[in-house]
């Protein structure tokens, strides 16, 4: 019995993995997981940098501020793209009504759209943060990924900054849908101020209303109830004046006019 126990003593200080039965760690497993999953390795690529172009036209150290915006568009687009390939795949892509409705209900292809809206606009922070926000979200989630594909114990300062990202996912959502709903008048005020085209924002209003029917994501339409929600609360107080009483409450009554139907929202 104690023979045996040396023996086995002795293997495991030769081969200390000897009692690892679980999958391979380290940079060959990281070169096996890229390979094997091509697109979602491309898609964190991009993600990280639409989040470094971001950075880099908010801090303009080594980058072209306004390069650096197109650039974070353009990586939204790629990102849309290859989102949209995976969701629907080439051989299901033709010219149908069904496919059209199929298209339009991808959150892929609303930002997709967004990116290209927004090319031929004066740069604007508020343009990129709903893009940054959902970038940073998704590519904090596939790095954690490709952190256990190192080793469980890699990079603790990293797991833990992600950590915090995905702690806050919910508001990070609710943020990236204010700021959509928060550009529409911007949009409007640029388009007076001559930053942007005057069918800017009627092309914006599409987009704002594909974001407020979403399945996937319903924080556009639970921001928008909030927002009316807090406007009509505002419109109660005694205190608030009648005549700004009653514009708060026709814009009210105008964006609702404006929003989808629940009928089409619940298909």
């Amino acid at each position: 019995m104690a023979n045996n126990l040396e023996e086995l003593k002795i293997m495991a200080e030769q081969d200390p993995q000897a009692g690892d039965t679980g999958p391979p760690k380290g940079i060959p497993a990281l070169k096996a997981h890229v390979i094997a999953n091509k697109v979602d390795v491309a898609l964190w690529g991009i993600r990280v940098l639409t989040v470094l172009c971001t950075i880099g036209y908010i801090i303009p150290i080594f980058n072209n501020p306004v390069s650096a915006f197109y650039k974070a568009l353009l990586a939204n687009a790629a990102t849309s793209a290859l989102r949209l390939h995976q969701r629907i795949p080439a051989r299901e892509i033709s010219v149908s009504r069904e496919f059209l409705t199929r298209f339009f209900l991808e959150d892929s292809a609303h930002y997709l759209f967004y990116s290209l809206i927004f090319m031929n606009v004066a740069p604007n922070l508020l343009i990129l943060t709903p893009i940054f926000l959902f970038a940073l979200l998704h590519a904090a989630s596939y790095s954690l990924t490709i952190l256990d594909t190192l080793g469980q114990n890699s990079m603790w300062v990293a797991r833990l900054l992600i950590s915090l990202v995905e702690f806050q996912s919910r508001n990070i959502l609710r943020a990236a849908a204010l700021a959509e709903i928060i550009l529409f008048p911007v949009v409007v005020l640029m388009a007076l101020s001559g930053y942007c085209g005057l069918l800017t924002p009627f092309v914006y209003y599409y987009f704002v209303t594909w974001r407020y029917a979403s399945r996937r994501n319903p924080y556009t339409r639970n921001t928008c109830r909030e927002l009316r929600a807090l406007a009509e609360r505002a419109a109660a107080r005694p205190a608030l004046p009648a005549a700004l009483r009653g514009a708060l409450l026709a814009a009210v009554r105008l964006v609702c006019r404006m929003a989808p139907p629940l009928e089409e929202v619940r298909q």
